[in-house]
């Protein structure tokens, strides 16, 4: 290493517009020229859309499009306790030109590196040409020491992204309790875990991705596996800047000649806000067979749910309500929670439908002589302790490893195991019923326990290891989606986790997926730009009742970022204190929103999320193309200003807002600016001319 005077030894570039080797710089991550390799060290891939550098202690350095947008960080660490081996002397690398069936074309660099401690770091970097900006990283430490290292885990991708004006925005793809915002501002003294194991008995899981962007540049990191893995990506707000990472735990005695490797994880570095990484970590998975399944046409179709006369409903109220229902223009009506006698034996409750399965079958009936599409409620996994099941069938709970119970807090119930053979064929069971023999044409399956589970440690179900639990909730939805889909091909199933963030790994075996209980406006839009970019074009994202938006009354927001709309009002009213009682007021309301919805079915197009910065840019914007069609949705208190149309193509475009009916101007792409007043929202229609 005498010769190795130079601070940089390796520039590994990466993005889509083209790889090839290039040579490495000294001194700052300057464009980089597709040329062929020439120094005896120096080695990097693709183009500058991302650069990643690396110094002769294999710290790393990223740029964004050139600029430099970190300073040298211990990017990879292996962790024992409260030290961290994370410095490991350059011994060389390896680069080719990789192939993958599904992927593409790719390049490959591997870099090797030993620490004083006796470990030797392999750090496998992999891009590829179609998935710009991502940098795949796979990591081996291999213990050449005489001593057993007692390794409590590893970090990958921990990086700072260096602070500029404006401050720092973040995204999290994981779960929390309090049902927090997905995208947040990063005030002074933020940190957040961003665990992807359980924060409660019944709290749990998500996406594995997790970012932090400031103004023209962010970070994202994640993981790639298969299956849900019980990883952190905290991030957290310091004095220079905003830090991320991503760490698992390992608890192990690597024994000498021992090798450990981390999951697969991910660098993204890009100019904007989560989209675009969302957009990269889907393509990624879909590659890998986990994408959206094809939407029945059914679930862009607006719903109406009787939660409105909550638990406590009957059967009247509801039938009583369905001509109102259809008449506003609403196409599904949802039986929500209160036909059953508990969770766990889901037996018909008989004060409400005397006859059982018959008054079922005849209810269900009754929907579709509406003109309306039946949908169930259903919360499976769980058996509360008064049921039949929790009785009889207790080899079906899930145990953790101090074979205490899992809390199901909401109804007071135990979470069952979702690997376990058993528990599968018993609820898929019940999924066939419900469609094949009562009719329904929906589930709607609710409760965050669906979302993820703890490793299970029940002795009676077998499992090689505990976290066959956490992997297998994922093919337990696949069991469930099978069945209902080959008892109706055009049936559709939504997944409600209740506040939570989405697993992503049950995402594929879902026809619909909603805002899950928001607790504002933002949430619903938030949720939605989110939604848009993990499961793409034609995939339906659902805004939930539109009483929880803000108001009660906020269809704008599920409707600008082409959520399906969806109401649980009663009628008429179910008590003199009734909230929800669709006044003749709200009733104007109602259809004004549902026949602009049916008429321009902004979610069956192309969701542009890529053009606006969800945290810096004011007024909150988003796009919907239908065709060359833009409908755009401004969201603003009060605002009184210029906004700029982003997206538009060569031509002029007639501009009117579709709420009213006003004209708004006429705009071309040079000339894309357009003055607006407002409160809370303002809807634009930019149509080519000619």
């Amino acid at each position: 290493m005498a010769d190795m005077k130079r601070r940089t030894v390796l520039k590994v570039a990466l993005g889509g517009a083209g790889l090839a080797a290039v040579p490495a710089l000294t001194g700052g991550a300057g464009p980089a020229a597709a040329t062929p390799n020439r120094g005896p060290h120096l080695v990097g891939v693709g183009d500058t859309s991302i650069t990643v550098e690396f110094d002769d202690e294999l710290r790393s350095r990223v740029a964004l499009q050139g600029n430099d947008i970190t300073r040298f960080d211990a990017g990879e660490a292996l962790l024992l306790g409260d030290r961290a081996i994370d410095r490991f002397a350059y011994r060389g690398h390896r680069t080719h030109e990789t192939w993958h069936p599904r992927h593409g074309a790719g390049v490959r660099v591997t870099i090797e590196g030993d620490a004083r401690e006796g470990v030797r770091k392999t750090v496998e970097l992999t891009s590829f040409r179609r998935l710009a900006g991502m940098v795949v990283m796979k990591v081996t430490y291999t213990n050449r020491s005489r001593s057993v290292l007692n390794v409590t885990g590893w970090r990958n991708c921990a990086h700072e992204l260096l602070a500029a004006p404006g401050g720092f925005h973040t995204f999290s793809g994981t779960t929390h309790e309090d049902r927090r915002d997905w995208v947040q501002p990063m005030t002074d003294g933020f940190a957040q875990e961003n665990s992807l194991g359980m924060v409660s008995s019944d709290y749990g899981g998500g996406t594995p991705l997790a970012t932090v962007w400031r103004r023209g540049a962010g970070l994202s990191v994640g993981h790639v596996e298969p299956v849900a893995r019980i990883l952190r990506m905290p991030v957290r707000r310091t004095a220079g800047g905003a830090s991320i990472a991503i760490e698992g735990d390992v608890a192990r005695a690597l024994e000498p000649g021992q090798r450990l490797a981390t999951d697969t994880t991910f660098l993204t570095a890009h100019p904007r806000d989560h989209f675009v990484p969302l957009q990269r970590y889907r393509d990624y998975m879909a590659d890998i067979g986990q994408q959206a399944p094809r939407t029945p046409r059914a679930a862009v179709e607006p719903i109406w749910c009787a939660w409105g006369y909550e638990r406590g409903f009957t059967v009247d109220q509801i039938v009583g309500t369905l001509p109102k229902v259809a008449d506003v223009g609403l196409e599904w009506a949802v039986l929500d929670d209160g036909w059953q006698t508990n969770e766990g034996d889901w037996d018909i409750n008989t004060e409400k439908f005397p006859r059982g399965e018959a008054d079922m079958r005849a209810f269900t009936k009754q929907i579709r002589d509406a003109g309306l599409r039946p949908r169930l409620w259903w919360a499976p996994l769980a058996a509360d302790p008064g049921s039949n099941l929790f009785a009889e069938r207790p080899d079906m709970l899930l145990l953790d490893e101090n074979g205490d119970k899992q809390d199901v807090t909401w109804w007071d119930a135990y979470t069952l195991c979702p690997a376990y053979e058993p528990t599968v064929d018993y609820f898929v069971a019940q999924a066939r019923k419900f469609i094949r023999d009562w009719g329904y044409e929906g589930l709607k399956i609710d409760g965050q326990h669906l979302n993820a589970v703890v490793p299970c440690h029940n002795p009676a179900h077998g499992h090689a290891r505990p976290e066959e639990s956490t992997e297998g909730a994922a093919r337990f939805w696949q069991r469930v989606y099978d069945a209902v889909h080959k008892a109706n091909r055009d049936a559709v199933v939504e997944l409600c986790p209740c506040g939570t963030a989405f697993a992503f790994h049950n995402l594929p075996y879902v026809d619909q997926y909603p805002a899950s209980d928001p607790l504002s406006s933002y949430q619903v839009r938030t949720k939605g730009k989110t939604m848009k970019a993990l499961m793409g074009r034609g995939s339906s994202y659902a805004g939930d009742h539109v009483e929880l938006s803000d108001g009660g009354d906020d269809f704008a927001s599920s409707y600008g970022v082409g959520a399906v709309l969806s109401t649980k009002f009663t009628y008429p009213a179910a008590s003199p204190e009734d909230p929800y009682v669709l006044t003749p007021e709200r009733e104007v309301l109602w259809r004004r929103w549902v026949g602009l919805y049916k008429e321009n079915m902004l979610s069956t197009g192309e969701y542009r999320g890529e053009l606006y910065d969800i945290g810096f840019d004011k007024p909150e914007a988003h796009v919907v193309a239908k065709g060359r069609t833009l409908h755009y949705a401004f969201y603003a208190d009060r605002w009184d200003g210029e906004v700029e149309l982003r997206g538009l193509e060569r031509g002029r475009y007639r501009l009117t807002d579709p709420f009213t009916g006003a004209p708004l101007g006429v705009v071309d792409a040079r000339h894309d600016t357009v003055r607006l007043s407002f409160e809370r929202f303002q809807l634009v229609v930019a149509e080519p001319i000619g």
